[in-house]
């Protein structure tokens, strides 16, 4: 199994990619002819603030990105290049040192991984030592083989040692001592790589040139390919991943800064990673949390020895013409979504119990743009999820018609992004379109799931989890509490989207005076005494309704008096001059003072204070005088109070 035999066979097939165009050509016809008008009216303004704003400020910041890396491809790159070239042709390092870790790797893909690094060791002429971190006795077989097959290079040096089953930090801090007592220079370099990884001819003289060329070069890594044992979506999932990660990392080797050293394949100098404490970090990196406490990692030594890196203040450099392929395959070849999910929650949890530590670094040590990459990743993990939050309540409550202009929007964006990773991949897949939204709205709620629960780590291919107390109740107490403020931040994002949007309405002055009165005293039967005055936030109503439109009350007992002048006096002015009471079966029973008695005349000129009750209909409505003018009252039955204010 070769590179050059199989990465063909790493993307989608004709048949697949012609069926996804057909398919969304369809939905896209079906997208624009049956979108209704009103979609575009002013009444969608909440709609394209939420979706047009926050997409446009999600998409700025994506294109600074992509800006920043084309411009390293296009003229920084090759210049560092012609440096490194220049150097590599007279130079070499005086030591060369692999750490390659492999896990129950199947012995073809351990044989072409080793023959690849064996043969390249060979001929790039340095003492070089791979010490090969195995977890099977067969390992040795199949690199012994190996060694063989090449003539059992002078220059190449195996040393074999047994993983423990826990991980891989105790394994590479074993190695990383190893190479320690050797007392490397400052020429001297390591190579970590996973037992997947294969190397392209020329990888070694074309990488490790940049560190003679550069010698504030602490670690630099590579573009990926993949070999893909699995079907079509898999195969473009795991290329548009390395699309990805091939425009940010080129965006981050702008500020020769990068967001991580992945594990599987990345050079450093010798001398920093046998520092004592690089190894004990790699070995020991562990976080403390006022919630957690005190809980080791399990996984993500590449965020580990990054942030060593990036805390010590050494340059990085990603180095985009030079390819490793990597043989991926998804823990469960037939459960696509529940693979990647997996796959997508180490990553993320990697990267959210690091993150904290670099931003606390600050922007002055470790440079702005980087800085705010970190706090970006925080940030955006919440804003993604807003488009189809508001897509989905407009839908829902407003008009169905929401979700025809969203996804329109999703095909036009994730579009635009596709073509200009194609831009830079050199290749293109439709399917790339809806696995791109897939990846951010998936990868979001991931992202907001982990945070409040990143002390729960797994490792799927060695089947260890870790970062839960041992106390079963202990564990589900953390459990439960990540539940609750998981749904507390989730439910405040939900709750204000929805006022924004105007599916639920924040309280008005008339709700808050109504609730302010309520709060008071429980009212029940207005000739009582202990009642609360209704005349306040009525008279607020009145000022508050539309500009001669009506105030409408439920049914019920309703207690008026003096509160109703007094708030009238301080708020000057009445838009409407219509109550209006429920009516029907279940009447409004207004209850007014004596004061205010005196000033309300039923339609045959009668007072309420001689008539004690009057039935003001709509055909024959009552009027009271105000000191702000006459409101009319109607459908409501009106009753002398026997209160005094």
């Amino acid at each position: 199994m070769s590179l050059n035999k199989h990465s063909k066979g790493s993307t989608a097939s004709r048949v697949t990619e012609v069926t996804t165009l057909l398919f969304m050509l369809s939905v896209l016809v079906v997208l624009v002819f049956e979108l209704p008008p009103e979609v575009f009216s002013p009444n969608s303004k909440s709609f394209i603030l939420a979706i047009g704003v926050v997409g446009a400020w999600r998409y700025s910041w994506w294109f600074t990105q992509a800006v920043r890396s084309v411009w390293f491809n296009r003229h920084v790159f090759p210049q560092l290049r012609q440096k490194a070239d220049a150097a590599g042709a007279t130079q070499r390092p005086d030591a060369l040192y692999v750490l390659c870790t492999s896990f129950r790797i199947e012995p073809e893909v351990s044989f072409s991984v080793y023959d690849a690094l064996i043969r390249e060791a060979r001929d790039y002429g340095v003492p070089t030592t791979i010490f090969a971190a195995i977890s099977d006795r067969s390992d040795v077989d199949v690199i012994d083989h190996v060694m063989a097959e090449n003539g059992w290079p002078q220059n190449v040096e195996v040393s074999y040692m047994f993983q423990k089953g826990d991980g891989k930090r105790s394994a590479m801090a074993e190695v990383l001592r190893a190479i320690s007592r050797r007392m490397p220079s400052h020429r001297s370099l390591l190579i970590t790589m996973d037992g997947d990884i294969e190397i392209e001819p020329g990888t070694l003289p074309r990488s490790l040139s940049f560190f003679l060329a550069q010698d504030d070069l602490g670690a630099l890594t590579t573009n990926n390919r993949s070999i893909v044992n699995g079907g079509d979506v898999t195969k473009e999932w795991y290329d548009l991943r390395y699309a990805q990660r091939h425009l940010v990392m080129s965006s981050m080797a702008v500020s020769e800064r990068l967001l991580v050293l992945t594990g599987r394949y990345s050079a450093f100098r010798a001398e920093l990673a046998t520092n004592p404490d690089f190894i004990d970090l790699v070995e020991n990196d562990h976080v403390e949390h006022w919630r957690f406490g005190n809980f080791k990692f399990l996984s993500g030594d590449d965020k580990s020895t990054w942030y060593w890196l990036l805390k010590n203040g050494w340059k990085m450099l990603y180095i985009p013409d030079v390819y490793v392929a990597g043989f991926e395959e998804l823990p469960d070849k037939d459960r696509f979504f529940k693979s990647t999910i997996d796959l997508m929650r180490r990553w993320y949890g990697n990267m959210l119990r690091t993150s904290g530590r670099a931003i606390a670094l600050g922007p002055k040590r470790m440079g702005l743009f980087t800085w705010w990459s970190l706090v970006d990743q925080r940030l955006s993990m919440w804003t993604t999820l807003i488009g189809p939050t508001v897509a989905i309540m407009l839908t829902l409550f407003v008009r169905p018609s929401f979700i025809f202009a969203y996804l329109l929007w999703i095909f036009f964006t994730r579009s635009v992004a596709t073509c200009v990773l194609a831009l830079q991949r050199g290749r293109i897949s439709l399917l790339w379109i809806p696995l791109l939204y897939y990846n951010q709205i998936g990868g979001a709620l991931l992202k907001t799931y982990v945070s409040f629960r990143f002390n729960r780590q797994s490792w799927s291919r060695q089947g260890i989890s870790a970062g839960e107390p041992d106390d079963p109740k202990a564990a589900r107490r953390q459990r439960r509490m990540s539940h609750f403020m998981h749904s507390v931040y989730l439910g405040s994002m939900l709750l204000a989207l929805a006022i924004f949007v105007g599916v639920v309405a924040p309280p008005d002055r008339v709700t808050l005076e109504v609730m302010g009165d309520e709060s008071e005293q429980q009212f029940s039967d207005p000739e009582r005494g202990d009642a609360g005055d209704d005349g306040g936030w009525l008279a607020l109503a009145l000022a508050d309704a539309p500009e001669g439109g009506q105030v409408q009350l439920s049914a019920g007992n309703l207690y008026v008096g003096s509160q109703l002048t007094e708030k009238l006096f301080e708020l000057g002015e009445i838009r409407s001059s219509l109550i209006k009471g429920h009516g029907g079966e279940r009447p409004t029973v207004l209850h007014l003072s004596p004061a205010l008695a005196a000033n309300l005349q039923a339609n045959d000129g009668q007072i309420l204070a001689d008539a004690r009750q009057f039935d003001c209909r709509t055909e024959a409505p009552c009027e009271l005088q105000t000191i702000l003018g006459t409101v009319t009252l109607s459908d409501m039955n009106v009753r002398l109070a026997s209160r005094q204010d």
